[in-house]
């Protein structure tokens, strides 16, 4: 038989594709009142219409024309985009269990497997939540243990940056560092020192796939994964996790030499043992060694990225704006004077409390929560959405809400002040997302962001490096996963604490 030209090949594979975007029928087919949206494209669907590098400021645009709960497909794959405060309080928290689940995304089920707590289903992701939140709280998230190792740190932190004697330097490395011990205390019982060699080199892989996820190319990945082969990011994506899985499969080896089940450490531990009672009982159905794998990758860079990234911005917001850096000094100076700053002062400093929820909402480093996926047929604002719908949550259109913000676009601390210059909480307020899927570890990101920041801002006043006026400091964030802020330098001058 000879093969066929290619010309003929090209046809087939776009009559194929065609013939499969056509026979998506439960959505086209139906009857009922489905959220409306452009008019896909065959093979790309809305694909045409994307920002690719800022996909969600696309869709904010779209709500905008379509309201607030809305359609878009991507390729083959149709989804339905929630933005403003109201619609996606009403989604996530309201109707909790019916945007519970997670899509099937191609580049984290070939890495993932669905197994760990980020990206896991059904009742994997149950149990992994469950068992994370107990072990967070067991070992210290919210209570003082954790909050001496947080201010520990900041010691380290403040030799590290006063070993620069006022000259610039970056922060990306240090910030990724200080935030990642934090989190590696609680699952493998260790602190890593800054210029640690395997430490960097896990620090660089997770920055590394934070800008790869945020490659058009993985997208493109997503919606057609059978063209991979094509795609270099999804590889290099793939091959940095091998390399993060093969150092958290090493660190499992080295604890399972010194378990001792009347001594759990840390999390590791607390798995392992659990992983014993399930052999014990001949049912190794969660507790098994790939799902510690996964779970430890997650909450390694769920507990290290956002933090470093907030605090980074911080610092940069700090310097373009030093009138609100002087008064958070003084705030700070006035209320605890020399003395270490603990969780004890947070209701004590409004407006340091109010500066760090404004650098959050303005910052802005997820614009769209991790997708969800409808677990049953659900009706949202009088629109009809099937079971198994990927859903898109909008948090830049919550954190830039013109409803909900006095000065959405602006860096405006008084967002969260009241008239008296008291703190005041914000129902807008949702860096971390919001319902089941939430970020497990919340309360450990407020009392790190607190305590670092406090701390940094008592012994140190910002500028910028020599010839750079604070004026000139960009504010465009950087394209990945998250909006990190554009790369640079800063001098840290220190301050009298007397």
């Amino acid at each position: 038989m000879s093969l066929m030209d290619p010309t003929t090949l090209l046809f087939l594979l776009v009559f194929t594709m065609t013939f499969l975007w056509i026979m998506r029928s439960f959505w086209n087919a139906s009857g009922r009142n489905l959220p409306p949206g452009p008019r896909p494209w065959p093979l790309i669907g809305n694909l045409h219409l994307l920002d690719l590098k800022r996909p969600y400021r696309t869709m904010c645009e779209l709500s905008e024309q379509y309201g607030s709960v809305f359609s878009i497909q991507l390729g083959l794959q149709k989804m339905v985009v929630l933005a403003g405060c109201e619609t996606i309080k009403e989604a996530l928290v309201n109707q909790a269990d019916a945007f519970a689940e997670r899509p099937l995304i191609p580049i984290f089920e070939d890495t993932l497997g669905g197994y760990g707590i980020v990206f896991s289903h059904g009742e994997n992701w149950k149990v992994m939540r469950r068992f994370t939140l107990t072990t967070l709280r067991d070992y210290g998230m919210g209570k003082k243990t954790i909050e001496d190792k947080i201010v520990e740190e900041c010691h380290f932190l403040i030799q590290k940056f006063e070993s620069f004697e006022r000259n610039p330097f970056e922060t990306v490395t240090i910030m990724h560092a200080v935030a990642a011990n934090i989190i590696a205390s609680i699952l493998l019982g260790k602190r890593y020192g800054y210029e640690d060699t395997t430490f960097v080199r896990l620090l660089n892989l997770v920055n590394e796939d934070n800008q790869n996820l945020g490659d058009p190319a993985i997208m493109l990945y997503n919606q057609f994964p059978s063209l991979g082969s094509l795609f270099d990011v999804p590889k290099k994506f793939m091959k940095n996790r091998g390399k993060m899985k093969a150092f958290i499969q090493a660190a499992i080896v080295e604890h399972l030499k010194e378990l001792d089940e009347n001594d759990q450490r840390n999390l590791l531990d607390s798995f392992l043992i659990q992983q014993r009672e399930e052999k014990k009982n001949k049912i190794t159905r969660f507790f098994h060694n790939e799902n510690l794998t996964i779970l430890v990758d997650n909450l390694f860079g769920a507990g290290m990225s956002p933090i470093a990234t907030t605090l980074s911005w911080g610092l940069l917001l700090m310097m373009r704006y030093p009138e609100i850096q002087k008064k958070v000094q003084k705030e700070i100076a006035e209320v605890i004077g020399s003395a270490q700053p603990r969780i004890e002062h947070r209701t004590k400093l409004p407006y340091t409390n109010a500066v760090i929820h404004e650098i959050q909402r303005f910052a802005n480093i997820l614009p769209t929560s991790m997708p969800h996926e409808t677990t049953t047929d659900v009706t949202l604002k009088g629109y009809f959405i099937p079971k198994g719908t990927q859903i898109v949550v909008l948090l830049s259109s919550v954190l830039y809400d013109e409803s909900q913000w006095e000065k959405p676009l602006k860096f405006y601390p008084e967002h969260f002040l009241d008239s008296e210059g008291n703190f005041v909480k914000r129902d807008a307020f949702m860096p971390f997302s919001a319902g089941r899927r939430m970020c497990a570890g919340k309360t450990l990101a407020k009392m790190e962001l607190f305590l670092f920041f406090t701390s940094l801002l008592q012994r140190f006043t910002f500028q910028p490096a020599p010839g750079i006026s604070a004026e000139d400091l960009d504010l465009t964030p950087v394209v990945g996963f998250s909006a990190n802020p554009v790369p640079f330098k800063l001098c840290a001058l220190p301050r009298s604490l007397h």
